[in-house]
């Protein structure tokens, strides 16, 4: 029989760590509550069924292909809306699982599912299956399939995934498609640039220096920056992989993190624009997951494992820790000062009136919506700005390299 190790929380909110011996998780996670502990986290350590894991691996093993990466955003929305639409139509989980393997191509996914439906057939539950597939399905799409096997709503929870998934997917791909055309210009603009000081300015100096001529200030400035890129060209791309690496860096250390995340909030425009988006991701996840029937607790551990950002991970931590207690959301949150009073009152309102789930959607459509005019309306100063910033620095350029010639024809004229 397999040993399962656990942890939990006990009915004081103090954390318990054992093992404990099941048939399966299931039977474990039921030998857990019936002790009066909330389960936490529950992993199998031992199991003895060795050989039957790998005969069933050897069967599936067959039929995959070479993959890397992870699963596409777009093909795991499908996905879920296609599994969602089988299972509503009143055909069985494993027959509808093969269904969508045999149709799929050659993918991630397509291997995640062989290896789920395997498991599937050989007694285990689909979110149990669907845990052992980090790389396609986060913890938030287990645990709300498996909110939906325990109500017996499975179909309306992967109804509610899709458009959980979908929302996310359109926003994100609104924010990245807004940003492509300014991307592309900053490197057009950037490329011309470069040109000019390291071939064509070079030639301006070849002129000066036959002539002998006392070049201006502005000359001066202009013909040195042109010498040191000119020579030391291979270092611009290093400033940026230099600042990447040193994050990436600082990432690794707790402080480094939390100092990056909250710099980045403090940034100018920018910083709203990453704020609201991450309360309207945590919101609705939040949202989505009360509404399908997983625990509070279980729910907000979920949210701050997924809100990517440490200034909000510690916030929801002190929510964690003021529900565990017997408190509200609303008051930690307000305390925070992280997210605005308007996300608080509604959810205070929701707390009151039992609709949560109702207000989180309501706030994470609000920031939706904010959050994509903010970024059109960046789009649109951003054009101008560009245009300004181009002129600006081509009109420099210019009048630098036109104030020696013109000296230099008032001379000749004169001496004429």
């Amino acid at each position: 029989m397999p040993t399962y190790k656990f942890e939990a929380l006990d009915a004081s909110g103090n954390e318990i760590k054992d093992s404990i011996e099941a048939a399966n998780e299931e039977e474990a996670q039921a030998k857990v509550k019936s002790r009066g502990y909330f389960v936490t986290k529950l992993a199998v350590v031992t199991s003895g069924t060795k050989a039957a894991k790998g005969k069933k691996k050897k069967t599936g093993k067959s039929r995959k292909s070479f993959t890397i990466g992870r699963v596409k955003q777009k093909m795991l929305v499908t996905f879920t809306r296609q599994f969602s639409t089988l299972i509503d139509a009143g055909l069985p989980v494993l027959r509808s699982l093969r269904i969508l393997e045999r149709q799929m191509k050659p993918s991630v996914l397509k291997n995640a599912l062989i290896d789920i439906v395997d498991d599937v057939e050989s007694g285990s539950s689909l979110s149990d299956a669907m845990a052992k597939q980090p790389k396609c399905f986060s913890k938030l799409y287990v645990n709300m399939v498996k909110a939906g096997e325990a109500g017996g709503a499975l179909e309306v929870i992967l109804q509610r995934l899709a458009d959980f998934l979908e929302k996310a997917q359109s926003l994100k791909g609104k924010i990245i498609g807004a940003m492509v055309y300014p991307a592309v210009v900053i490197a057009v603009a950037i490329g011309i640039l470069t040109f000019i000081m390291v071939a064509i300015i070079p030639k301006f100096k070849k002129i000066f220096d036959e002539f002998g001529m006392t070049l201006p200030w502005a000359t001066q400035k202009l013909i040195a920056i042109s010498n040191w890129m000119s020579e030391y060209w291979w270092t611009i791309p290093l400033f940026p992989m230099g600042l990447y690496l040193l994050a990436k860096l600082l990432r690794l250390t707790r402080w480094g993190n939390y100092a990056l995340d909250r710099a980045l909030l403090w940034i100018p425009i920018i910083g709203e624009l990453v704020e609201k988006t991450i309360v309207a991701r945590t919101m609705r996840t939040l949202g989505t997951l009360v509404s399908s029937g997983v625990p509070i607790l279980e729910a907000l551990t979920i949210v701050k494992e997924t809100s990517n950002n440490a200034v909000f991970e510690r916030m929801f931590q002190r929510v964690f820790e003021s529900v565990r207690e017997g408190d509200t959301i609303a008051d930690p949150m307000r305390e925070s000062r992280l997210v605005d009073d308007m996300v608080v009152n509604m959810i205070e309102v929701g707390e009151e009136t039992g609709d949560l789930d109702t207000m989180l959607y309501k706030i994470a459509d609000f920031y939706d919506e904010w959050v994509d005019n903010l970024v059109k309306s960046l789009l649109s100063l951003l054009e101008p700005l560009m245009i300004v910033f181009l002129g600006f620095t081509i009109g420099a350029i210019v009048i630098s390299l036109f104030l020696p010639l013109i000296k230099l024809l008032e001379g000749l004229s004169k001496s004429g």
